[in-house]
């Protein structure tokens, strides 16, 4: 597997932004801290590995070359239903909860002509573009006309709805994109991001790449002894707590890896109230956190404050994994990379196979 994971002592983490509240990603599994053994079980998870930050090679974006060129006209259906004609791509500003799209522009070759970001954009090539979602997620209409786009790419995440609407009324073409977050659901996002700005071409060269990175890193996974991976979105400032369950992304993350989804397991859906006693009947093997939150919360030593997470087998082992929340929220083109890079921090202790 590709990817590395860096060894990290117990204490506060270092957070980058503080991340987006409503979806998030998850992934991981835990077996051995060498590669799992045959006829393993969940019992056999590594209890001397400790917390590991689990991290890309390279945290950038992978794009196209050389960058396609936009034929336009493109009239395409955006997903609020509203047909949609794009004449000109030379200034795109690709928005949404998840850094996403921004990901699909990119690695599609034409993140030069993009020009401006949201604060869940955070990978390196983008990472001096002006912010245009100043107040968290919510779009500034303002910043957004200021930058002059040609194009605006976004999903039903971000908002508020009369931006959007005040952005079309000032002639501003508006695509909207379906918003679901999974795996599954990423071939279809680049395929409608690249047909909105007229590189559909360069759009099927991304997805068959996206496609066989996914199904490397899921080839990875171990076949047995598949443990128990409980994905905790933790702000710690705002007093937020949650686990996520089934259909919150993360447990299709968990799975990928060979993981089962504690939340999922103990039949909770999508994201609900972290509670003590929800936390132990789940008993995670591997908790799976964001770098931000568990900054948030004191590090991992704060989290083990936190009602029930001693009590856990992940807990006692302090068998926490977490990743940078730019790279683990986004279900983008570097989503086979990030299962790789989670995969590896998880089933051999961080250290690179």
């Amino acid at each position: 597997m590709t990817g590395t994971a860096r060894r990290r002592r117990p204490g506060p983490a270092t957070a980058r932004r503080g991340a987006v509240a409503a979806a998030v990603v998850l992934l991981l599994g835990a077996a051995a801290c060498s590669a799992p053994t045959s006829g393993a079980t969940p019992a056999a998870v590594p209890t001397n590995c400790g917390p590991v930050t689990a991290t890309l090679g390279d945290n950038d974006v992978n794009a196209l070359r050389p960058a396609p060129t936009p034929t336009l006209p493109a009239t395409v259906a955006s997903a609020d239903g509203t047909t949609v004609t794009v004449t000109d791509a030379s200034r795109i500003l690709p928005v949404n909860l998840y850094g996403s799209i921004a990901e699909t522009v990119f690695g599609l070759g034409l993140g030069d002509n993009v020009i401006g970001r949201d604060t869940s954009t955070t990978f390196p090539a983008a990472a001096h573009l002006p912010v245009v979602t100043p107040a968290g997620h919510d779009l500034s209409a303002e910043a957004v006309l200021a930058l002059n786009p040609t194009v605006v790419l976004a999903d039903d995440s971000t908002g508020p709805p009369e931006v959007l609407r005040q952005l079309r009324a000032s002639g501003i073409p508006v695509v909207l994109i379906e918003a679901e977050q999974t795996l599954a659901a990423v071939p279809g996002h680049v395929r409608a991001v690249a047909a909105a700005l007229g590189v559909p071409a360069a759009g099927e060269q991304l997805v068959s790449r996206v496609e066989s990175e996914i199904a490397a890193a899921r080839r990875g996974a171990p076949a047995d002894g598949a443990p128990r991976i409980a994905f905790l979105y933790l702000r710690g400032t705002a007093g937020v707590y949650l686990i996520g369950g089934k259909g919150a992304g993360s447990d299709a993350m968990i799975e990928a890896i060979g993981g089962v989804d504690a939340g999922s397991a103990i039949g909770l859906a999508r994201f609900r109230p972290l509670t003590s006693e929800g936390l132990i009947n789940a008993a995670p093997d591997v908790i799976l956190v964001m770098s931000a939150g568990l900054a948030s919360v004191g590090g991992v030593d704060g989290l083990l404050k936190l009602p029930g997470v001693a009590q856990t087998p992940a807990g006692a082992a302090r068998r926490i994994v977490d990743m940078d929340d730019g790279t683990l929220l986004t279900f983008g083109t570097r989503s086979g990379r990030t299962v790789q890079a989670l995969a590896t921090a998880v089933y051999s202790c961080g250290k690179p196979s």
